[in-house]
């Protein structure tokens, strides 16, 4: 790994370390601000997370488009210094109403993980992409390991002090950024910002003249939805059900991202290019379906753990899809492809999380003959069965890594 990719991986790692810090006290904190139970608490969750992807459904694009004039860098920093400032918000919110304050700040700013991407693909091979795309997944995987561990151990001083630990993490990185991030996009490769193209429904359009993100739009949007049952409903879930701790919570997610790290970071680079990009993708998916199927049934804490482990093989298809999608655009618009990736995310963030969370609310309140608080999971399988389905025909006379022509 060279040094640019050095750079821009700690970058990541240090951004998602502060993210996986918040992650295992804020259930306790939205009970603390409304007073609510374990499952009413999780719907406002979902609320906040919903709140968060609309507003950048409708900023990610205009970064992209900014990244692909002015560079990645200025981008990356600015959206860095956002989510410092979000988390201090966060740390000293009086009410509910603060932290939604906050999640609308932080999805203004919220592009450094799309620049990220953008400035990955200026700086790889076509035949290189899907395995250096890899390394956004383990810097997420290394970031969620010493995330939830931290947030453990500064959450027994209190609920709000893992917040000023990753608003402290957040201005480090705006100064690493700002020392030693290069500039990766040449200037030959960028191109005038356009509002036209840099709206969010601008974006979907200009992506859509590509017949491969054309085909895939529909099965991204149901994988990302599914990943939402974990993202939205982890915590909630293991509490409910198994009646962990935060720091219970902490050992999981540092788990999870653990196994992220070592199947991303690692065996992905050797996975892909044996099974090539195409069933890399099915196999990582099929996992997906049995693992979700599998987290709706756990019979206990422990039997989660063999389920993760099994789950993190689901991690090549990501960077598969990516890598295949990226070597269809031409160089100088990737940043604009990855504001349009962000914007199909965020698209099923907004409803994602209020789909899972009203479902686990639905299950763990016993609406049910009897208490199924695994529903989410049980549902994120369904979706990622049909995407599979879907998927076959996309893939169908697919040619990996061929560029198509600029438009």
């Amino acid at each position: 790994m060279n040094k640019a990719f050095t750079f821009i991986f700690l970058t990541i790692l240090i951004d998602v370390t502060g993210i996986g810090i918040i992650l295992p006290v804020l259930p306790e904190l939205i009970q603390e601000l409304t007073g609510k139970s374990l499952s009413d608490a999780s719907s406002y969750a979902g609320w906040m997370a919903s709140v968060y992807s609309i507003m950048m459904f409708f900023c990610a694009p205009i970064m992209g488009g900014l990244s692909d004039q002015f560079g990645r860098r200025p981008v990356l920093l600015f959206s860095l210094l956002g989510f410092g400032l979000d988390y201090i918000l966060q740390g000293f919110a009086p009410s509910i109403f603060w932290l939604f304050i906050g999640r609308i700040l932080a999805g203004i700013t919220g592009a450094s993980f799309s620049t990220a991407a953008a400035f990955i693909s200026d700086l790889s091979t076509p035949d290189k992409k899907a395995q250096n795309f890899g390394l956004i997944g383990a810097a997420f995987g290394l970031g969620f390991i010493i995330g939830p561990l931290l947030g453990a151990f500064l959450g027994q001083y209190g609920v709000r002090v893992p917040f000023f630990g990753a608003a402290a993490l957040a201005f480090m990185n705006l100064i690493f950024g700002f020392l030693v991030l290069p500039e990766s996009l040449k200037p030959e490769n960028r191109r005038a910002f356009s509002w036209s193209r840099a709206n969010p429904i601008g974006t979907l359009r200009v992506l859509t003249r590509y017949s491969v993100l054309k085909s895939f739009i529909v099965v991204l949007l149901l994988i990302y939805i599914a990943h939402y049952s974990l993202q939205s409903t982890w915590t909630f879930y293991t509490m409910f059900k198994f009646g962990w701790g935060h720091d219970q919570v902490g050992y999981s997610l540092a788990f999870v991202g653990l196994m992220m790290a070592i199947v991303q970071g690692g065996l992905s680079r050797i996975i892909i290019p044996k099974l090539g990009p195409q069933n890399s993708i099915r196999f990582g998916m099929i996992v997906a379906l049995l693992s979700y199927m599998a987290y709706a049934f756990a019979p206990s804490g422990i039997f989660m753990y063999y389920i993760m482990l099994f789950f993190s093989f689901s991690g090549i298809a990501g960077p598969s899809i990516q890598g295949l999608i990226s070597n269809q655009v031409p160089q100088d618009a990737q940043g604009e492809l990855q504001g349009g990736l962000t914007a199909l995310m965020s698209i099923s963030a907004i409803f994602g999380p209020l789909l899972m969370t009203q479902l686990f609310q639905m299950g763990s309140k016993g609406l049910f003959a009897n208490s199924f608080p695994g529903l989410p999971f049980l549902v994120a399988g369904i979706l990622v069965l049909i995407a599979f389905l879907l998927v076959q025909k996309s893939l169908k006379g697919l040619e990996p890594y061929k560029q198509s022509p600029k438009i």
